[in-house]
């Protein structure tokens, strides 16, 4: 039980790959950009985390569901991959609308 929410992270990021690959979204787009934007996104977010664990504010949560690894005092291993999870997430919807958004221009035949 111990693995069930890193792994259903894992699969979350398996289906985000697939769809970026199908449509080429993000990665499959423009691959140094898209890495260089993961990057950036999940080091924004874990500094804010680090921060945010630094005044009191964030604390682990204690669940059967999770390792129990820890990247730092009160941040989870699985906090890297959702923080992952949701920059791809944003990144491959970003991808998406302004894919939509090139082919339904109004005026264009």
């Amino acid at each position: 039980m111990t693995l069930l929410y890193l792994l259903a992270l894992l699969i979350a990021l398996t289906g985000m790959v697939m769809l970026d690959r199908r449509f080429r979204l993000f990665f499959w787009a423009a691959p140094r950009r898209a890495a260089l934007v993961l990057l950036v996104g999940v080091a924004f977010f874990v500094v804010w985390d680090l921060a945010g664990i630094g005044l009191g504010i964030f604390f682990r949560g204690e669940t059967a569901f999770m390792t129990g690894l820890q990247v730092a005092p009160e941040l989870p291993v699985e906090e890297l991959f959702f923080l992952t999870l949701l920059c791809y997430l944003t990144m491959n919807l970003y991808g998406w609308l302004s894919s939509a958004k090139r082919v339904s221009k109004p005026g264009r035949s």
